[in-house]
């Protein structure tokens, strides 16, 4: 997945590629004098320059197939780049103690997700999350608070990850994720009622400055590897962006396992 400053590079490259390509498809003709050296040479360029004119004018196609052979290789260079960096972040990806863990936390296969509490997509994730924990009991998932849409977002985030010391965030985090679009601070405690939480506790709890230095760390972590959006998910050495559907990763899963069984 490209981050935005990659599409503004690429956008750049391909405007220079067209620059040059339409400089010699509608630059004129010429016919200089042929009596010195210099002539001859300024000849022999004006000649291939309308060779390459009349080609690109008679095949066209040409030049999408150069601006899309470009993007293909900038697309596989990022690719390349982001599979280096998630390795280099793996330690922190799959073992943070700060991060909640769902499923097997003995599992041999680790998923990562990456979301935030009010994100449309993320919310459709949901119960494709909790299908792949009911139908795998040897998936590990990696829960990555990664508040980016607003600040009832970061509250929510902060709230779920001090669940974790009343150990109900497994319960807490699909409350949230089943609410609505906006979380206000009586809404978060109401859903936390209702999964139980002592909210005098949670409210308590919200205010340790570890849950902020993990936040931070994963905004950290998500810049490295090029995570712009939610919801995002990590398995092995490759992460897939978006919303995606529940046999994509049941196929990244059953390739990860394989490679490590």
């Amino acid at each position: 997945m490209l981050n935005q400053k990659g599409f503004m590079g690429l956008g750049l490259a391909l405007l220079v590629l067209l620059g040059i390509v339409l400089s010699v498809v509608l630059a004129p003709s010429r016919e200089p004098a042929r009596d010195t050296l210099a002539a001859a040479g300024g000849t022999q360029e004006a000649e291939t320059r309308a060779v390459v004119r009349q080609y690109l004018l008679d095949n066209p196609e040409v030049i999408v197939e150069a601006l899309q052979a470009y993007e293909t290789r900038q697309q596989a260079a990022e690719s390349q780049r982001q599979r280096a960096a998630i390795v280099a972040q793996a330690e922190i990806l799959n073992h943070d103690p700060e991060a909640p863990v769902l499923g097997n936390p003995e599992g041999d296969v680790t998923l990562v997700e990456f979301f935030d509490y009010r994100c449309p997509y993320c919310k459709r994730m949901t119960d494709t999350l909790e299908q792949l924990i009911a139908e795998d009991p040897d998936l590990r998932v990696v829960m990555k608070e990664f508040p980016i849409l607003s600040q009832e977002s970061v509250e929510a985030a902060r709230a779920a990850l001090a669940a974790v010391r009343q150990e109900k965030y497994e319960e807490f985090h699909f409350a949230l994720m089943e609410g609505g679009g906006s979380f206000t601070e009586d809404e978060i405690m109401a859903v936390a009622a209702s999964v139980g939480l002592d909210e005098d506790r949670l409210r308590a709890d919200m205010q340790d400055p570890a849950i902020d230095t993990a936040l931070r760390r994963n905004h950290g972590v998500a810049e490295k590897i090029g995570v712009t959006g939610t919801p995002a998910f990590i398995i092995g050495d490759t992460l897939l962006p978006g919303a995606v559907s529940i046999d994509q990763l049941r196929a990244l899963i059953a390739e990860t396992r394989a490679k490590t069984s």
